[in-house]
């Protein structure tokens, strides 16, 4: 087990803390849970890449870390009313449609490879930063304005452009790929 995939799975036990502490009302813990899962995000890669300490294993627990926190905490705070429901289920829908996407391709024996898209990355950016401004204003009780809104707008329209060019990218790859066949039953 490497150092990197430890720090990995210590973010995974990290995330019902947090969503513990925001179900609780306890936002000081809540996001120094956050900031210290993306903290730790940071460490475990810069060990990855500078001590060649990469894995296969740390290859799909690293990211699936980072979308099970940010994905939970999306949840929790549109169910509390800290963020629009609308966002939540843009969110949460895209990630499923990828998850979809590539089970059914490894199903049907033409798996797709599956590499973050630049407006993926921008919007992952983006939720994180949404995220960690909502705890922060519920942490320290100040509002920063305009900003929230902002970024719930920039998030929303991120979340659609990335959900659209995974889907076309799929749709190429699967691009008559089992048109006409009959399944075997």
């Amino acid at each position: 087990m490497t150092v990197p995939n430890m720090i990995t799975i210590m973010r995974l036990i990290l995330v019902p803390c947090v969503i513990y502490a925001m179900l609780a009302g306890e936002w000081d813990w809540a996001f120094a849970g956050f900031v210290i899962a993306g903290v730790s995000d940071g460490v475990d890669g810069f060990i990855a890449r500078h001590f060649n300490q990469r894995s296969e294993l740390g290859a799909y627990l690293d990211p699936m870390a980072d979308k099970l926190l940010l994905v939970s905490v999306f949840v929790v705070l549109g169910i509390m009313g800290h963020l629009p429901l609308w966002l939540v289920m843009l969110a949460v829908s895209r990630d499923a449609l990828i998850i979809g996407a590539v089970l059914l391709s490894t199903i049907m024996g033409h798996p797709v490879k599956v590499s973050p898209l630049m407006v993926s990355k921008a919007n992952t950016a983006i939720q994180i930063v949404l995220a960690a401004v909502v705890l922060a204003e519920l942490a320290f009780s100040f509002a920063l304005g305009p900003v929230r809104p902002a970024l719930i707008t920039i998030s929303g329209l991120l979340t659609v452009a990335s959900a659209a060019a995974y889907l076309v990218a799929w749709l190429r790859h699967m691009s008559g790929y089992g048109e006409g066949d009959t399944p075997n039953r």
